[in-house]
C-alpha cells in the first residue's frame, strides 16, 4: 500500500505543473484572443485546482498552498526566461532565491506536516 502522504505530494506536484502550464498558455492566449491556448489555459487551471484539492486530503492548507504558490512562481519565472525569452533582473533573481529558500525551510524544518 502506498503512503497517503506520498500520494498527496504527487497530487501537489501535478497541481504545480498544471498551474505553470496554465500560466504559459495564458501568455500564449494573447489576452484570450486565441481560442486554443485559452482553452488549454482554462483546463490547466481547473486541473491544478483539482489536484490541489486532492493534495489537501493529507496536507495542511497553509503548507500545501505555500509550496504550490512558491514553486509555481519560481517555475513560471523559469518558463518565462526559457520559452518566452524574457529576462530577470537582480532583484527578481533575489526574490526567486528567497522563495526557494522558504520552500526548503518549510520542508526541512517545519513540523506542520509529517514527512
Amino acid at each position: 500500500m502506498v503512503n497517503p502522504l506520498l500520494i498527496s505530494y504527487g497530487f501537489l506536484t501535478l497541481a504545480i505543473v498544471s498551474e505553470v502550464t496554465g500560466s504559459a498558455f495564458l501568455q500564449r492566449s494573447q489576452q484570450f484572443t486565441r481560442i486554443g491556448p485559452t482553452l488549454c489555459m482554462a483546463l490547466s487551471y481547473v486541473a491544478s485546482f483539482f489536484f490541489l484539492s486532492q493534495a489537501l486530503k493529507h496536507l495542511p492548507l497553509g503548507f500545501a498552498y505555500a509550496i504550490w504558490g512558491g514553486l509555481g512562481i519560481v517555475l513560471t519565472a523559469l518558463i518565462s526566461v526559457i520559452v518566452f525569452r524574457q529576462s530577470l533582473d537582480g532583484p527578481a533573481i533575489l526574490g526567486i532565491s528567497l522563495i526557494i529558500a522558504g520552500v526548503i525551510v518549510m520542508n526541512v524544518f517545519s513540523r506542520s506536516v509529517a514527512h
